[in-house]
């Protein structure tokens, strides 16, 4: 009698856990790309702002397959101080009234975070607005991290990016603003 009691708790309890968790796993359904968005991988990153990535398939007319092709994406809606010595620098050194060795360093303070975000994951997603290129031939894009968050949008919220609003390209330009002056008034990231 005592053995059947005991094997009857351990299927109870074992019941009971799987029903919880079952429970609570229930409703926090992963998150999924729009089915727009491009899969791709993150090789290196330039800039707190600019990253270069690697998509690794793509299909042209049904036809014509290119694999592993290589692209600078520019993070949309945001601009990080320069991490090197350019042309970009010394503009952006002019407009805050700072030095260019203030500026660089805080652009590797922001190339170091954006590689932190994109530590770990082996796919970022991609979403286009209206302009897919700029000028110089990039990639416009939002970066979604696997996990649903927006890479561009961390980076302006935790304080390492400012604002950087290019019509047609603003979906996100009133989220971007919010963050960037949430992070101003916390001084949270670069504004410490």
């Amino acid at each position: 009698m005592k053995k059947q009691k005991l094997t009857a708790m351990k299927y109870s309890l074992t019941l009971f856990i799987v029903v919880f968790l079952y429970t609570i796993s229930y409703g926090k359904e992963k998150w999924k790309p729009g089915y727009e968005f491009v899969k791709a991988k993150v090789v290196r990153v330039i800039d707190g702002d600019t990253i270069v990535v690697s998509i690794p398939k793509t299909t042209f007319n049904n036809r014509k397959t290119l694999k592993n092709l290589k692209f600078k994406i520019r993070l949309i809606g945001i601009d990080t101080p320069e991490s090197r010595p350019n042309r970009r620098a010394k503009i952006q050194s002019r407009e805050s009234n700072r030095d260019i060795k203030t500026i660089i360093k805080l652009g590797k303070k922001a190339k170091a975070f954006t590689q932190g975000l994109l530590t770990g994951h082996k796919f970022v997603f991609l979403e286009f607005d209206i302009q897919p290129q700029d000028r110089y031939g990039r990639l416009l894009a939002y970066v979604w991290l696997p996990d649903g968050r927006m890479l561009n949008k961390e980076i302006i919220c935790k304080g390492y990016a400012y604002p950087l609003t290019i019509p047609p390209n603003v979906k996100y330009k009133d989220r971007f603003l919010r963050c960037f002056h949430h992070a101003r008034e916390n001084k949270l990231g670069l504004w410490r």
